[in-house]
């Protein structure tokens, strides 16, 4: 149960962060709100390419295998 509040947990304070770096992003450029939306694709996709290189292969997360909910415990193998 707590590694899938830690999952939880990273996941939406992902989100939140791409939604308000996107928002802060288009104020500072002073372009139409509607740009936030590619903005925070952006982020999301350099999110992945960082959970790529930092978290479990396999997983979108970028928490270390041993709190990561998607990786298997050891000995496990299915």
């Amino acid at each position: 149960m707590q590694k899938l509040l830690l999952d939880l947990a990273e996941r939406s304070a992902w989100t939140g962060a791409q939604a308000a770096l996107g928002l802060a992003v288009v104020e500072l450029a002073d372009v139409p709100v509607w740009w936030a939306a590619p903005v925070a694709l952006v982020l999301a996709s350099a999110k992945s390419w960082v959970a790529g290189r930092l978290g479990r292969k396999g997983t979108a997360s970028t928490l270390p295998a041993t709190a990561d909910p998607a990786s298997l415990p050891r000995g496990c193998r299915w």
